[in-house]
């Protein structure tokens, strides 16, 4: 009975739509991957004839190079944007682990970054990890209108999960912020995290109701595009806002994969409670998906823990995530291109 399950879950699971949203989703991780190698390559020629980005000088905005770099992530979300809409968010959140890779591996070729060999381990584990939640994704739901999101994000269950994130992320801001953001990296990267996945499922609805419009069915004329774009735009902005502060107050090298982990989580719980996407597969396939993102987990975390290690040595700088990131970064301003789901993996040696 099993075996012959298989193939039937596998066509199902890689719809055109599943595997239009996998290409965007990839490509997505290819660029913003090499962004960051870009940008720094211009952030580094810049910084030998002006002010670094990291002691306050804008020179970079001069550079060419830099410039390349930028639009290079811009076309990177662009294509992320787009994968949502036509993929589930369980399965194309979790694959921004792969711009780590792509990240690492440039910067090891073209920066001459020192990959440890426990750092390839951890972007093996990531490769699997996600070929795994690939091949066992769940089909994307059709869907005919944005009125249809509208109703989906209107159900009891999401209703209460949304009120439950946005009082928690008022509570961190209003109470725990003032205390503890600039000794407690969880209270920043908590508020990213809730909002961060608000802002995702808005996303997916705002992609939905623009690749409708594109195929001749015009969904502007709904007023609940217009409130997913608002919502869009409030939660970006706020997300943006305070990854900043936990970038410019906390060690990138530790930011990073905490936000990857709790923004990816919480985007899938986000998912899963508004689309439905588990009601449609089976326990197997379930627990074979949370398998998969274990396993992205662990290499994102193993890639980032030995990013600092060379052969017979241990860490050359402390990863503390009380250590102050002015300490470590080499000419990256924390509010210089803050993408929507990833973060920058490669320093400067």
């Amino acid at each position: 009975m099993a075996t012959s399950s298989n193939p039937s879950s596998w066509r199902e699971g890689m719809s055109s739509d599943n595997i239009k949203g996998l290409v965007l989703a990839l490509s997505s991780s290819f660029f913003i991957g090499a962004s960051f190698i870009v940008k720094k390559k211009g952030l580094k020629k810049a910084g030998a004839s002006g002010i670094r980005a990291g002691s306050g000088g804008y020179s970079y905005l001069y550079e060419p190079l830099w410039w390349v770099g930028m639009i290079t992530m811009i076309v990177g979300e662009i294509a992320n944007f787009a994968a949502y809409a036509f993929a589930p968010a369980l399965l194309v959140t979790p694959l921004g682990a792969l711009s780590i890779i792509i990240s690492a591996a440039l910067a090891h070729i073209i920066l001459r970054e020192r990959l440890h060999i426990f750092g390839v381990l951890g972007c093996a584990l990531c490769v699997v990890g996600s070929t795994t939640i690939v091949l066992h994704a769940p089909q994307e739901r059709e869907i005919e209108s944005v009125t249809e999101v509208w109703d989906l994000a209107m159900e009891p269950a999401f209703l209460f999960y949304a009120a439950l994130v946005i009082t928690a992320a008022f509570v961190l801001i209003f109470h725990f912020i003032p205390l503890y953001g600039q000794t407690h990296i969880m209270v920043y990267i908590g508020v990213c995290s809730l909002v961060g996945s608000l802002s995702v499922m808005s996303v997916k609805a705002l992609g939905i109701a623009i690749k409708l419009t594109l195929s001749g069915m015009n969904q502007l004329i709904y007023p609940q595009t217009w409130v997913f774009t608002l919502v869009v735009t409030v939660c970006v902005l706020t997300q943006m806002n305070y990854l900043n502060k936990a970038l410019d107050t906390f060690n990138t090298a530790v930011v990073s994969p905490i936000y990857y982990v709790m923004f990816t989580t919480l985007t899938i719980v986000a998912s899963v409670i508004m689309f439905k996407d588990w009601d449609r597969q089976s326990p197997t396939q379930v627990i074979t998906e949370i398998c998969g993102f274990v396993t992205i987990l662990s290499g994102t975390f193993l890639l980032h823990r030995t990013k600092d290690m060379t052969d017979g040595h241990g860490l050359q700088s402390s990863s503390s995530i009380r250590l102050p990131k002015h300490s470590e970064e080499d000419g990256f301003d924390g509010g210089e291109g803050i993408p929507l789901r990833r973060q920058e993996t490669s320093r400067s040696p």
